[in-house]
């Protein structure tokens, strides 16, 4: 039997500590936490990859302090347009979601296309159609947005018509998490509402298989966050599998030469999550901080949103 692993994001670009209340911060590790508790419990009992990964998603989904499901990013016209995807790295079949409008959990959406075979993609409106036939929960607009976003998007055309930049926080973030199971297979899992003010229609990495997720068994499993364009340029996330793969670098040499010198040449924010079939775990970052947490080999449980690292119960 091989140790199992995970490890979870909520997104790069962390606001600095003291733009938050530090009940604001703790109610954010907390529902870091119950991710990694609900897809942690997955692989203690023996479950798959897939069913931890979907599980962890699922819970940030539903939390108002992420950006995808509840809590995702508006576009230039104030609309949100959700993306995500999961992949198995044992088969490499894969299940990806761009553009909804209406899907509650659009990790549920594109792990139900792994299911239905079809289709890797579905886009817009066949997708909301798609996941209202498999019988997924479906939302108006109104449940998607908090007032969070409603701000950050006036924020980010009040820069744009400054000529300024906005924060990495207020621009973009990104949900997804990684895992090795018992039995030695991998899978990656990513939800997105995309980067505030966004043109319509735009789609960004998480729902590219490649890019945003990618799972391949003896290799490694990757989940990215940050400027969407630049990792589906770069193919971040087979690109990392492959210098595992073929070059033979540890996953943290690969991981962090994507990150600190490929996409940091760019000057743009970007993050990730990844594990290796041998239970190693990486998650570098380029920004002041991500929202991530893991488990170690012997089961202990920590989360972070800045460089202090807590540890919590499972």
């Amino acid at each position: 039997m091989n140790n199992i692993a995970m490890a979870i994001h909520g997104g790069c670009g962390v606001m600095p500590e003291e733009s938050m209340t530090a009940s604001d911060w703790q109610a954010a590790r907390n529902d870091l936490a119950a991710a990694l508790r609900a897809g942690y419990g997955v692989l203690q009992s023996g479950g798959r990859a897939l069913d931890a990964v979907e599980a962890a998603v699922v819970v940030m989904e539903d939390s108002p302090h992420f950006n995808a499901g509840h809590g995702a990013a508006l576009n230039e016209n104030g609309v949100h347009e959700l993306d995500a995807s999961i992949m198995d790295g044992a088969t490499l079949e894969a299940g990806a979601i761009s553009a909804a409008l209406a899907i509650r959990n659009p990790i549920k959406a594109a792990r139900r296309l792994i299911d239905d075979g079809r289709a890797v993609l579905l886009t817009g409106a066949a997708a909301d159609r798609f996941a209202e036939a498999c019988g997924l929960a479906i939302e108006p607009q109104s449940y998607f947005t908090t007032q969070k976003r409603v701000e950050a998007l006036e924020a980010m055309k009040a820069h744009a018509e400054a000529g300024t930049d906005g924060t990495e926080n207020e621009k973009h973030g990104t949900v997804g998490a990684v895992a090795l199971d018992a039995a030695g297979h991998l899978a990656a899992a990513t939800s997105t509402g995309g980067y505030t003010n966004k043109p319509d229609g735009r789609v960004g990495d998480s729902p590219i298989i490649g890019a945003g997720t990618y799972a391949r068994d003896g290799a490694c499993a990757v989940s990215g966050t940050g400027k969407g364009e630049f990792f589906i340029r770069h193919v971040v996330g087979h690109e990392i599998a492959s210098r595992v793969a073929y070059l033979g670098q540890d996953l943290a040499t690969a991981a962090d030469g994507v990150v600190h010198r490929d996409l940091a040449a760019h000057d743009i924010g970007a993050g990730l999550v990844a594990v290796g079939s041998d239970g190693t775990v990486a998650a570098p970052y380029n920004t002041p901080g991500m929202f991530r947490g893991w488990v170690t080999g012997d089961g202990k449980a920590f989360v972070a949103t800045h460089t202090t690292i807590y540890e919590v119960a499972m």
